[in-house]
């Protein structure tokens, strides 16, 4: 016996359903629930967090620059002492041209036999972009003028061409240091190879520590020294002459010897 219900019993009967979660109360065709579940792809478990995060991306570290070797390319390229010159203003690797006003690179002749290199620029060098200015400057002159040599002389036999180690006035007129001096060398080297003096003097502590690989001024000067084939002559720094006024005798005797030197080379 078949049993009916009424509209609201049946309305009531739906919104249960639908309660449930029934979606749909009649479909186009028959569904088999079972073969459903197993026809559904089979869930992926979530891979770890640790998976799930993309790799970093790989970062090649530039190589670091060696400043001695691309000081040695620089000065290398440099075939005059002009172009050495732009070579020098265009290092970036040595700090001390960030501190500094001017490249002190030379002065005086430089076709001269002879060819001083003093220390590190001071105030007033870094001031006017030359070596041996100021007081020092001005006994220098004047000991060279003893000789008969002048650095405004025209003439290579009586002229005199002056350069320093280092090129930037190092921060509160402090000593360079090892690192600078070895890292601004080649450009010193190639300084006297372009430059072909037939003397060279060492004026001062940092010209030997440069050149000679040594200190102790006092010591070397008036011992000749051989540089690169020429024969270089350590002389105390006329700063120390100025406070050592004493010294001056021994200085007299060194220029002496640098004459006598220039006239056996003639």
């Amino acid at each position: 016996m078949e049993t009916q219900i009424d509209y609201w019993q049946a309305h009531a009967l739906l919104e249960w359903q639908i309660e449930l979660g029934a979606t749909e109360a009649i479909a186009e065709v028959p569904v088999n629930r079972y073969e459903v579940a197993a026809a559904a792809p089979t869930p992926v478990p979530d891979a770890p967090a640790a998976a799930r995060r993309p790799a970093p991306p790989v970062v090649v570290a530039a190589k670091e620059v060696d400043p001695i070797e691309a000081a040695m390319a620089l000065a290398k390229s440099a075939t005059s002492l002009d172009a050495l010159r732009e070579a020098m203003a265009g290092f970036d690797l040595c700090d001390l041209k960030r501190g500094a006003r001017n490249l002190v690179f030379s002065d005086g002749n430089p076709k001269a036999r002879v060819m001083i290199i003093g220390e590190a620029p001071g105030r007033e060098e870094d001031q006017q972009g030359k070596p041996f200015v100021g007081r020092s400057g001005q006994l220098l002159d004047k000991m060279f003028a003893a000789i008969g040599m002048d650095r405004t002389s025209p003439d290579t036999e009586h002229a005199l061409y002056i350069t320093n180690p280092i090129p930037w006035r190092p921060p509160e007129n402090r000593d360079p240091t090892p690192a600078e001096i070895a890292m601004l060398k080649p450009f010193l080297i190639r300084h006297i190879e372009l430059a072909d003096p037939d003397v060279i003097v060492l004026m001062g502590n940092w010209a030997c520590t440069a050149l000679l690989g040594r200190a102790g001024i006092t010591r070397l000067r008036g011992t000749w020294q051989t540089i690169l084939g020429k024969p270089a002559m350590p002389m105390t720094h006329p700063a120390y002459l100025l406070r050592t006024p004493v010294a001056k005798r021994e200085a007299w005797a060194d220029l002496l010897d640098i004459q006598a030197r220039l006239r056996s080379l003639t």
